[in-house]
């Protein structure tokens, strides 16, 4: 992760996540609320309270943002090229793309 205004980098290695999948009302874009758990070696930043991460996603599955978070909030990182690799997999899984896709299918 990298924090706004630091030249120190750190990167986490994801071991799974849990997800919570959701239609936004307008019916335009998912959110995927992650709660990851990290390996041991690359603990998360001391800094951050309750970490966890938004993907917002089209109706298709595409991402389109991949927003770390405090408390539900925007936080001051961002990730870094292979946190976001490992997000993206994750999303991109067959697993998920099926939940994505069940949730946008018309009742």
């Amino acid at each position: 992760m990298i924090k706004y205004g630091s030249d120190r980098i750190t990167e986490l290695k994801f071991k799974s996540f849990t997800s919570i999948v959701e239609l936004r009302p307008d019916g335009q874009w998912v959110d995927i609320a992650l709660h990851p758990a990290v390996d041991e070696a690359t603990p998360i930043p001391d800094d951050l309270i309750e970490f966890s991460i938004l993907v917002i996603c089209t109706r298709d599955g595409v991402i389109a943002q991949i927003v770390p978070q405090d408390e539900d909030c925007d936080c001051e990182y961002q990730f870094t090229f292979s946190e976001k690799e490992q997000i993206k997999a994750f999303v991109m899984s067959e697993e998920m793309q099926a939940r994505i896709q069940k949730l946008s299918s018309p009742a």
